[in-house]
C-alpha cells in the first residue's frame, strides 16, 4: 500500500464522516422545525424525500463526472456547494425554500461527496481489498453520525436548528477543502504511475484492452489505478444495456430499493417515534448519534465478511437482524425496548454501502463500475425519499408508527428471501 493510498483512504473516510452527518441532520432537526416553522411533519419529511430523489437522480451522473473529470474536482465542488446549500437552508420561511435549498441543491452536494465516486475510487486502488476498503472509508459515515449528530443535539437545546444549520455549513468546508487540497498536492510528489485514463463506456464498441492501451501521465484530479490482469476484469465488453438485462442485477436492485426505503424511514422518524414513546429530546437526539457508532461497527464487519464469503452472506444478515428489531418495536413500545432497538438499527445503516461496488464488480466488471454502482446506490437512495415520505403519511394519517413498522417488517422478509436468490444463483 502507497502513501498516496492512505491518504486517499484517509480523505475519503473524512469526507464520508461529513457527508453521513449533515445527511442525518434532519432526522434530528424535524421536530423542532416543525414546531417553529408550524409546519406538518409530512412538509419536513418532504425536504428529505425531494434531497433523496435528487441525489438519486444525479449519482450516476456523479460517477461518469469522477472518470472524466477527476475525483478532488468532483469532491470539492459537492463540498462547496454542500456549505452554501446549509447556510441557505437556515434561512428558510416556506416549504418550497426547503425543497430548492436542502431538497435540491444540498442533494447534488451530497452526490458528489458520497460513496458511488469514493468506491470508485478505492476499488481502483485496491482491487484486491475492495471491500475492506470501502468498509473503512464508509466507517467514516458512522462516526460522521455519532459525533456530528451528538455536537448538534447540544447546539440545538442552546442556539436552535437555524444556527446549528450555519454552523454545519461552515465548518464543513473549512475543515474539507484543506483537507482535499492536502491529498490532491501529494499527489505532485508521488512517483507516476501507469493508469488507465479511459473506461469503456456504457455506449462503447472499443474492447477493454483497447481501452487500456490508451495511456497518459496522471493528472493531479486523478486517482491512482494499479494495473489490473485480463482475469480481474470480468464482462469488460458489456454495455450498460445489457448489464441492465441482467436478472442478478434486477434482484441486487431490488434488494437495495427495500434497504433504502427502510434506512431513511428509520433515519428521518427515529427521532420523533422515540419521542412519542416518551422518551426526551436530548436522549433521543443521541441515541440517533449513537446509531452512528454502532454502525460503524457493522460496516467493518461487512467488510470482512464480503472479502470472505462474498456480500450476499453480509445483506442477508442484515435484513434478519432487521426482522428481529422491527418485531420487538411492534410488541413494546417501552422506551428502552425503542433506544435497544434503534442501536441494533443502527449496525445494520450502512453493512450493504460497500457492497455495492462489489455487487457491481462481480457483475459487470471494472469496465462499467461507476456507472452501474452509481445506479444501484440510486435506487437506493430513490427508495429512501419514498421511505421518508411513507413515514410521515402514516403519522399525520394516524398519530402513530405503527402501520410503518409492520410494512417494514414485511419489506425485511422479502428482501432476505431475495437475496438467498441471490445466492442460489449468483
Amino acid at each position: 500500500m502507497t502513501g498516496y493510498a492512505v491518504l486517499v483512504l484517509l480523505a475519503t473516510f473524512v469526507v464520508l464522516l461529513f457527508n453521513s452527518g449533515m445527511r442525518f441532520s434532519l432526522g434530528l432537526l424535524l421536530v423542532p422545525m416543525a414546531d417553529d416553522l408550524q409546519w406538518s411533519r409530512t412538509a419536513v419529511s418532504s425536504m428529505a424525500s425531494v434531497f433523496m430523489f435528487i441525489t438519486a437522480a444525479s449519482l450516476p451522473f456523479t460517477g461518469q463526472l469522477v472518470d472524466r473529470l477527476g475525483a478532488f474536482r468532483v469532491l470539492t465542488a459537492g463540498v462547496l456547494l454542500g456549505g452554501v446549500a446549509l447556510v441557505l437552508t437556515s434561512r428558510i420561511t416556506e416549504p418550497w425554500h426547503g425543497y430548492l435549498t436542502y431538497g435540491v441543491l444540498f442533494a447534488l452536494a451530497s452526490a458528489a461527496t458520497s460513496i458511488t465516486p469514493v468506491g470508485v475510487i478505492l476499488t481502483r486502488i485496491f482491487p484486491e481489498r475492495a471491500g475492506l476498503a470501502n468498509s473503512i472509508a464508509i466507517s467514516g459515515m458512522g462516526l460522521g453520525q455519532l459525533i456530528i449528530v451528538s455536537i448538534l443535539s447540544a447546539w440545538l437545546v442552546q442556539l436552535g436548528w437555524r444556527s446549528a444549520y450555519v454552523g454545519l455549513g461552515v465548518i464543513s468546508v473549512v475543515m474539507l477543502l484543506p483537507l482535499l487540497y492536502w491529498v490532491a498536492r501529494a499527489y505532485r510528489v508521488t512517483p507516476a504511475v501507469t493508469q488507465v485514463t479511459k473506461h469503456p463506456a456504457a455506449d462503447s464498441t472499443d474492447s477493454y484492452d483497447q481501452q487500456k492501451a490508451a495511456k497518459a501521465k496522471p493528472s493531479i484530479a486523478d486517482p491512482v489505478v494499479p494495473e489490473t490482469s485480463d482475469s480481474d476484469v470480468p464482462n469488460t465488453e458489456l454495455t450498460l444495456k445489457a448489464a441492465l438485462k441482467l436478472p442478478q442485477l434486477w434482484l441486487v436492485l431490488v434488494v437495495y430499493a427495500i434497504c433504502g426505503f427502510q434506512d431513511f424511514f428509520v433515519a428521518t422518524h427515529i427521532v420523533a417515534l422515540a419521542i412519542d414513546a416518551n422518551v426526551s429530546v436530548a436522549v433521543a437526539g443521541q441515541m440517533l448519534a449513537f446509531m452512528g457508532l454502532a454502525g460503524l461497527g457493522g460496516v467493518l464487519l461487512a467488510g470482512f465478511m464480503s472479502d470472505r464469503w462474498g456480500p450476499v452472506s453480509v445483506t442477508l444478515l442484515c435484513f434478519i437482524l432487521r426482522c428481529v428489531l422491527f418485531v420487538a418495536t411492534l410488541v413494546s413500545r417501552e422506551p428502552w425496548i425503542i433506544i435497544t432497538a434503534a442501536l441494533l438499527y443502527g449496525s445494520t445503516f450502512w453493512m450493504t454501502a460497500p457492497l455495492t461496488v462489489v455487487f457491481a464488480k462481480q457483475l459487470v466488471g471494472i469496465g462499467l463500475l461507476g456507472a452501474v454502482s452509481g445506479i444501484i446506490t440510486m435506487v437506493h437512495h430513490g427508495a429512501g425519499g419514498l421511505g421518508a415520505a411513507f413515514g410521515a403519511l402514516g403519522f399525520d394519517q394516524t398519530g402513530d408508527y405503527r402501520s410503518g413498522l409492520v410494512a417494514m417488517l414485511g419489506l425485511s422478509i422479502l428482501a432476505a428471501l431475495l437475496a438467498l436468490r441471490i445466492k442460489r444463483n449468483g
